[in-house]
């Protein structure tokens, strides 16, 4: 999810400004053409152990409350106020503008996300892994809900230091790297094949310790870029990669997008291939796979991978 002490060139840091001088201008010409069609609903609450302040203007209200906002400044010339840049975006071009450290997925893999937040934002978003990359997401979700799950303390609090208007939340994962061999044929087992709430999952891969609203809310987009995996100590992502399919599947209806970062890793490769299946991989892009997962809630009998 981050590299603390990665440096980009001066042409990396020019394309990212360029990027999101156009997501501005798409912002506004979006604005002046028409208003934002409906998405998903989003919960309304915050959790009370969040260990951020709220987002900034109400950013991270429900899909449906910014599509009413949107009808109410239908076109620029007769509401100059709408012409106002969104504190997300303002804050994101600031803070991209000024510092040397920029995001580990490169252009080509954050656009794949890009493209897919374009058709369904303001949504739903969640993000496994806190890092130099989440004021890009919440920009690029403006007037939606993005949450980030993180598993280190310290670094939560750094952030919040930089950025206090993310919210993001402290989770534990009690696996290891060098146990995904085991998980892997755990996973196989036929109770890690139904589909329910994590929570009440009696599948070791799912995880049971998040906020309960991370639960109840129907995540639009899943991004999996943490936890840390790159040693066999690390907690690995495997119980993240898996929860999310779960998530994804016992969703009401529709569909969920799914990311997976670092799929050029041992686990991340072999765990989204199973798990989130090859059946429903749509894309790669470099260290980035892309899986679309329907609702198994609206057809009995689906499969877990088709």
């Amino acid at each position: 999810m981050r590299s603390k002490t990665q440096s980009p060139t001066n042409i990396k840091l020019i394309l990212l400004c360029f990027f999101f001088l156009s997501l501005f201008l798409l912002i506004i010409w979006s604005n002046f053409t028409y208003s934002h069609p409906n998405s998903s609903p989003i919960s309304e609450k915050h959790l009370a152990n969040s260990t951020s302040l709220q987002p900034d203007d109400q950013e991270q209200s429900s899909c449906s409350s910014s599509s009413s906002s949107s009808s109410s400044c239908p076109s620029l010339p007769l509401n100059p106020t709408c012409t106002k840049t969104p504190p997300s975006l303002a804050n994101a071009l600031v803070h991209y503008a000024t510092t040397n450290i920029t995001p580990q997925q490169t252009l080509k893999e954050i656009s794949v996300t890009l493209r897919v937040l374009e058709k369904k934002s303001p949504c739903n978003f969640l993000v496994f892994g806190l890092g130099h990359d989440s004021l890009m997401w919440i920009s690029l979700n403006h007037g939606g809900r993005t949450v980030f799950l993180e598993e280190d303390k310290s670094w939560i609090e750094q952030i919040k230091e930089k950025i206090p208007s993310l919210e993001s939340y402290h989770v534990s994962y009690d696996t290891k790297v060098h146990q995904a061999d085991g998980l892997m044929e755990t996973g196989m087992g036929e109770e890690c094949k139904v589909v329910s709430d994590p929570r009440f999952s009696k599948c070791q891969l799912a995880l049971k310790g998040f906020p309960s609203d991370v639960y109840d809310i129907e995540w639009d987009l899943i991004m999996v870029d943490a936890p840390t995996g790159y040693h066999d100590e690390a907690p690995g992502r495997m119980t993240a990669i898996y929860t999310a399919g779960l998530m994804a599947r016992n969703r009401e209806s529709g569909e969920t997008d799914v990311f997976v970062h670092d799929v050029d890793r041992v686990v991340e490769d072999k765990f989204s291939k199973a798990f989130l299946c090859e059946g429903y991989l749509t894309e790669q892009e470099g260290r980035l796979r892309h899986f679309i997962i329907p609702s198994h809630r609206t057809r009995l009998g689906r499969p877990f991978c088709p």
